[in-house]
């Protein structure tokens, strides 16, 4: 008898479309400007080249999605070939979850004009103050983030024709002389640094899920219009930009010629050649120079007012780079009607689009605890990563996907540098993703999508290694993090190795096992029933071998909890997907059946109270017995988390016998184990034979204190 509940398909491409604009739209928020940094009036020659590649990505991630509609993205389409890859892949799209969220709460308060001294304060309160409302499980984010981008998609319509005038002046400065006069290499290395604007798109591959059926259809209905939206408004908005009156260093951006990134080099040389010896020596002129107010008094006229002329000009690029569509909506508004009606519809605009970046860097927090969650489900990442608080919340993941953003705004808060640091892992990310897709001949590709997808793959896996030659800091960055993920992964198998041998795989694996014994017992109401709600090979025996000895029928129960944030990307809570599941049911049935005892296994989803759960079911099926975990976790974790036997205790019938037993503890009588093929090498990685007993906490196999028996 297998009980089982599946998570409902509720969500259609009218929500999944918002939802994806809230995280792939934001790109443009700070992409516009530093294209225009980094290549003048060929800005818009570069935005039209990542649109034509956005679009691509697009519809290779229709076939992902399609592919993999359970979701998953880069660690579903990467783990069907290789574990590690999988690994590489995920950490390189939670580098760039840290980046979107770091990027995105500092242009926030760009976009709200808040004081730049302010930035790091705020950027901590508002991180921590997202922090907290995950912490309780809110789930009127959703809605939120849907609400701002649809105002924010209204507000981005109002410009587009506010700012018709500046469009045709931008469409007269387009210029091919940017490519005459750099190297060709400069140039393509200028593009890659602008490919942060695919950041988003993997976004869409974690919601197919979630998604209604046909799940092609509704992947086509959500990123189309999307991608056409953010491709045709990033050129128009990159041809107002370049067509606008603001002025950089005194100079209308409409009239300048060379990119402002080599404008401003070349003031800081010239800063630095007016500056004593003594104090030249401690600058370059690739790097932003800050003088103390001190020191600047006792420079000479000449270097005091080059210097204040330098950073006048950086003030003036740090406001177009940092918030570009507050500037187009102040220009375009004050162009129509006025100062007073720019400034007023400026700060609409500051306001909206801030909004949405906050929104953005909730959705980042999210996925990151996500990412964290599952990895760890999965054993890739220590468990207590998978440790739950009382609102059903990964309390560590969480904390740690807004300590390390706040560690970055600390260490760094320019936009440009920021923007470095996001761009390998999110290119990386989207590279694997479909390469992986590309190589995998058992996805059903047809050969021209398939040669098109490893065409992509491999334009993809150039601008990657690109930038990774020539962005260190990013490759240092991104680099740390997954040596950091792959040394933890280690340590964790490193941790479990003394765990008992768990039972060997049958050849045509767990969920065939559970299927074949799914309804084969009878169950004799004459006979003693006996409750498993724990895992292990050591608990799997103790139960088998006391129903055998008291001659009971033997019920075993597996529990997945439904969680506010466990969205689980690789997989749905089902039978038939949670392959954690599948194998212990499937051991203990196996070692069940070899013994002759009777079994019948039971797979539950939870959305609440595990305790009744368990208690419900052992009632139920009237079970004299109970068999339950237990661990020596803290008296604070468990107030905290909730202590699922202290509920057990509570619910649990007089008439029922509770016996709690560590996990760790071998069983001592012998039992008939079963004799069966192990998968060939190839097919089934080490790590999925690794027992998957300590699967997360706040389960009942040994998450509880310790209880007499």
């Amino acid at each position: 008898m297998l009980v089982t509940d599946s998570r409902p398909r509720s969500l259609k491409w009218i929500h999944a479309g918002p939802l994806l604009y809230g995280d792939w739209g934001t790109s443009r928020l700070y992409v516009l400007g530093l294209a225009f940094l980094y290549t003048a009036h060929a800005s818009i020659l570069y935005l039209a080249a990542i649109g034509l590649l956005m679009l691509a990505v697009s519809w290779a991630y229709t076939h992902i999605c399609r592919c993999f509609p359970d979701g998953g993205g880069v660690y579903t389409a990467a783990r069907q070939l290789n574990p590690t890859l999988s690994v590489v892949g995920s950490t390189l799209l939670l580098s760039g979850y840290i980046m979107t969220a770091a990027i995105s709460v500092v242009e926030a308060f760009h976009y709200f004009g808040v004081p730049s001294s302010w930035t790091l304060p705020l950027s901590v309160i508002t991180l921590a103050g997202i922090g907290m409302v995950n912490w309780l499980g809110a789930q009127s984010a959703g809605r939120f983030a849907m609400i701002i981008a649809l105002v924010a998609l209204g507000v981005s319509g109002i410009m587009a024709v506010l700012s018709l005038p500046f469009l045709w002046r931008g469409i007269e400065t387009i210029s091919f002389e940017y490519f005459t006069t750099t190297p060709a290499g400069d140039a393509w290395v200028n593009f890659t640094k602008i490919c942060l604007a695919l950041a988003g798109v993997e976004a869409v591959a974690n919601m197919t899920g979630l998604m209604k059926h046909p799940i092609e259809r509704e992947v086509k209905r959500t990123i189309w219009p999307v991608a056409i939206e953010v491709v045709a408004l990033n050129l128009v908005f990159g041809l107002v930009l370049a067509g606008l009156s603001y002025t950089s260093a005194g100079t209308p951006l409409s009239e300048i010629h060379a990119p402002d990134e080599i404008r401003l080099y070349e003031s800081r040389a010239a800063l630095i050649e007016t500056l004593p010896p003594e104090i030249s020596a401690q600058y370059n002129a690739s790097q932003s120079i800050t003088i103390d107010a001190a020191t600047v008094e006792t420079l000479p006229a000449t270097a005091a007012h080059a210097y204040e002329a330098y950073r006048h000009h950086e003030e003036e690029v740090e406001t177009y780079t940092n918030a570009s569509m507050r500037v187009i909506a102040s220009e375009s508004g004050t162009h129509l009607f006025g100062a007073r009606f720019g400034s007023i519809f400026g700060q609409i605009a500051g306001i909206t689009f801030g909004l949405l970046l906050l929104s953005a860097t909730n959705t980042a927090v999210m996925a990151m605890v996500s990412v964290l969650f599952s990895m760890a489900q999965d054993s890739e990442l220590p468990k207590p990563l998978t440790k739950l608080n009382y609102s059903g919340v990964p309390w560590v993941g969480l904390i740690v996907s807004v300590a390390v953003p706040l560690a970055v705004i600390f260490v760094e808060r320019d936009v440009t540098v920021l923007a470095k640091l996001y761009v390998l892992g999110v290119c990386g990310a989207i590279t694997v993703s479909v390469l992986s897709c590309a190589y995998n001949g058992k996805l059903d590709i047809g050969p021209k999508s398939r040669l098109g997808m490893w065409a992509l793959g491999l334009f993809l896996l150039s601008i990657t290694i690109t930038i990774g030659v020539t962005q260190p800091i990013s490759t240092i960055f991104s680099g740390a993090l997954v040596a950091i993920v792959l040394s933890s992964r280690q340590v964790a198998k490193v941790a479990k190795s003394g765990s008992p041998e768990p039972i060997p795989e049958p050849i045509t694996g767990w969920l065939a096992e559970v299927r074949a014994q799914e309804g084969q017992v009878q169950i004799d109401p004459s006979k003693p029933k006996i409750m498993l709600a724990a895992r292990g090979r050591n608990q799997a025996e103790f139960a088998v071998d006391l129903a055998r000895r008291r001659n009971a029928t033997l019920f075993v129960m597996f529990v997945r909890t439904i969680r506010v944030l466990d969205l689980r990307t690789n997989a749905l809570p089902t039978i038939d997907q949670d392959t954690d599941a599948q194998e212990a049911l499937g051991s203990v049935g196996l070692l069940a059946q070899t013994n002759g005892v009777p079994y019948v296994p039971i797979y539950v989803v939870a959305p609440g109270d595990i305790g009744e759960e368990i208690v419900d079911h052992t009632v139920t099926y009237g079970c004299e017995t109970l068999i339950m975990g237990k661990s020596g976790r803290s008296l604070f974790s468990r107030k905290v988390q909730g202590d699922v036997i202290a509920r057990v205790v509570d619910l649990l019938p007089d008439e029922v016998a509770l016996i709690t037993r560590s996990a760790t503890t071998p069983h001592q009588n012998k039992l008939v184990m079963p004799e069966v093929t192990q998968p060939m090498a190839d097919a089934i990685e080490n790590e999925h034979s690794q027992s998957q007993e300590d699967q997360h906490s706040d389960d009942p196999d040994h998450s509880e204190p310790e209880r007499d028996s």
